[in-house]
């Protein structure tokens, strides 16, 4: 029988203007970017949530606080590998990761292939196991002001 695990994750950031905007690893060009103690890459936040929640070995939170100045400002791919490497360690690979990023602008469909690749290599999977998906809410509610972004991450680990 097949060892198999899920995992979700979410996060949220607040954007602010001026500020540089990383998803999936990919810079983004938009005047606003989102504020954080790391580089705000919230859905690589939601996919290391997704993968840890998964191994039920907490958040990111627990490995990578925001209160710890060795975090600062970090390249959010770095914590991606790090997290990886606990996937690994525990005897998993993943099978595939699915991502929603929920933001109103803006438009993220001319990076959506840049974004899987990245994540893909990352994670040492094939594009075609990651999906990265982009949403609006149709002007309602934080994301739909442009007040914030907000990710879904789902993963399937499989024990080898």
């Amino acid at each position: 029988m097949t060892d198999i695990r899920i995992g979700n994750g979410y996060d949220v950031h607040a954007l602010a203007e001026g500020l540089p905007l990383f998803l999936c690893g990919v810079k983004i060009d938009s005047p606003a970017g989102c504020v954080a103690h790391s580089d705000g890459d919230v859905a690589i936040h939601a996919l290391c949530d997704a993968l840890l929640g998964a191994l039920a070995m907490g958040d990111i939170g627990k490995h990578f606080p925001d209160t710890s100045d060795e975090f600062r400002g970090i390249d959010s791919k770095i914590l991606l590998r790090r997290t990886m490497g606990m996937v690994s360690s525990a005897g998993y690979r993943v099978g595939n990761a699915d991502i929603t990023i929920a933001m109103q602008r803006p438009k993220l469909a001319p990076y959506i292939t840049l974004m899987r690749q990245t994540l893909a290599e990352v994670m040492g999977v094939e594009s075609g196991q990651v999906s990265v998906k982009a949403t609006t809410t149709e002007k309602l509610g934080f994301v739909g002001r442009c007040e914030g972004c907000e990710v879904y991450a789902s993963v399937l680990l499989i024990k080898d």
